[in-house]
């Protein structure tokens, strides 16, 4: 499957977007409730051109012992910027911006696809099968507790745009890719949210998109890969970018599992020292 077109909203470039996001004017209408940190659901206008966002301020944040450095709301911006060099687009428009609270992540709303409503409420890229298998087109991802101590397989969908994220996630050391932080968009993108714990220095990686572990990666991936090797070189523009959102450290472990990936050419297995599944899932 190709990567989808990258398909302005409303005739506004992704240039345009990032513009209207950093330069507009923010209204605040309210917070999206369930979130550990403050997350502030607004519109953003610039020009005659108005848009749902999210605006997330560092002031708003709970600190956390193992990202002692930085900001969410830097390493949002970060994964947005390693996103698009990937050209896979699996992050919405994201900048670092002040807004009514101080500086925060910037980023356009997404609205989702609307779904019928499932029994396990995972969604239309999750499941749960009482099978020591997964169906045809699903992916194992482990077995999971479904009380009265009865447990089920989880899955998730055996989908390409699931499957670049996967390898995203890998690359940005993603430490909490749940359920609820895939968003599948009406135009068929897919899009992920909230990559406030990436970037560590250290093995973070905690996901449900382990269905593809120790698999080849695709030719795809390969490439991207070797772009982003190019473009984390000493000097290069992502580098540089990166440079201000992240520590040195980080950096460099960045361009160290960019460099496993492509030397292993598999996607990785969970290392055994780290819970690898978030939970809840969702």
């Amino acid at each position: 499957m190709p990567a989808p077109e990258r398909i302005p909203s409303r005739g506004l470039t992704e240039a345009g977007l990032r513009t209207l996001l950093a330069e507009g004017e923010l209204t605040v209408l309210g917070r999206v409730r369930g979130a550990s940190n403050a997350v502030l659901y607004c519109t953003v206008a610039y020009e005659g051109e108005e848009r749902a966002c999210v605006y997330k301020p560092v002031a708003g944040e709970q600190p956390l012992w193992d990202f002692p450095d930085g900001t969410l709301a830097q390493r949002e911006v970060a994964a947005y910027e390693v996103s698009e060099a990937t050209g896979w687009g699996l992050v919405p428009p994201t900048v670092l911006r002040e807004g009514p609270y101080g500086q925060g992540m910037c980023q356009l709303w997404i609205e989702a696809e609307p779904t019928e409503e499932d029994s396990d409420g995972l969604g239309p890229l999750l499941g749960l099968v009482e099978a020591e298998e997964p169906g045809e087109g699903w992916k194992a991802i482990g077995l999971a507790e479904v009380g009265e101590g009865r447990t089920a397989l989880l899955v998730h969908a055996d989908d390409p745009r699931l499957r670049r994220l996967a390898v995203l996630d890998a690359v940005i050391n993603n430490g909490d890719r749940k359920g609820g932080h895939l968003l599948p968009a009406p135009d068929g993108r897919l899009y992920g949210i909230d990559h406030g714990v990436t970037f560590n220095a250290d093995d973070k990686l905690r996901t449900l998109l382990w269905g593809w572990a120790g698999e080849p990666l695709t030719a795809e991936a390969t490439a991207v890969l070797d772009a982003l090797l190019a473009g984390l070189g000493p000097g290069a523009a992502l580098a540089s970018r990166l440079g201000e959102l992240i520590t040195a450290a980080e950096l460099d472990a960045l361009r160290e599992r960019v460099e496993v990936l492509r030397k292993s050419g598999r996607h990785p297995q969970p290392g055994g020292e780290w819970p690898p599944i978030p939970w809840p899932p969702v």
